[in-house]
């Protein structure tokens, strides 16, 4: 089997194009733009099939394509938004209630260098191996930063009980 029939048969595969939709999303945080970000990968991924060098690493490969999309994606679509002080003033003064938050709006809330590595972890369940190389970290920034995500997650479920 050929890396282009290799690959088709990965993303006709409905759980590997879920989690790829899901991925997407970590970076876009809306349906819409999720489901862009993974299309144009599919077809960016098919022009450039013939770059992958083993195919042992086509989803991390595949991933690395999404990553690149959806920040080239965030950045054109990028919008500044003119506020007056008196309305910086209200939204200073509302306080977050956790309350009724499940994990996967809490990871919404961590910076995206940790969430991106929350998601490839322990959705994905990639290996810390295979997170540095798709992300072109050194493994030991990515343990480290998945620590500390862990740690910033750990004490937002201790506000939610107290």
């Amino acid at each position: 089997m050929n890396k282009k029939q290799l690959f088709e048969q990965f993303i006709t595969n409905k759980d590997n194009l879920d989690q790829a939709f899901r991925f997407a999303f970590t970076y876009t945080k809306n349906q819409q733009d999720a489901e862009d970000v993974v299309s144009e990968s599919v077809i960016k991924a098919l022009r450039s099939i013939h770059k992958l060098k083993n195919t042992q690493y086509l989803k991390t490969w595949f991933y690395k394509i999404i990553i690149n999309t959806a920040l080239t994606q965030l950045e054109k679509n990028k919008k500044v938004v003119v506020t007056d002080y008196e309305t910086l003033d209200d939204l200073q003064s509302i306080s977050d209630d956790y309350s009724n938050i499940s994990f996967t709006q809490m990871i919404q809330h961590l910076d995206e260098n940790y969430r991106v590595i929350i998601v490839l972890r322990f959705f994905e369940r990639l290996q810390i191996k295979e997170i540095s190389q798709l992300l072109d970290l050194n493994e030991n920034t990515v343990k480290t930063r998945l620590y500390r995500a862990l740690e910033l997650l750990k004490i937002d479920m201790e506000e939610v009980d107290v």
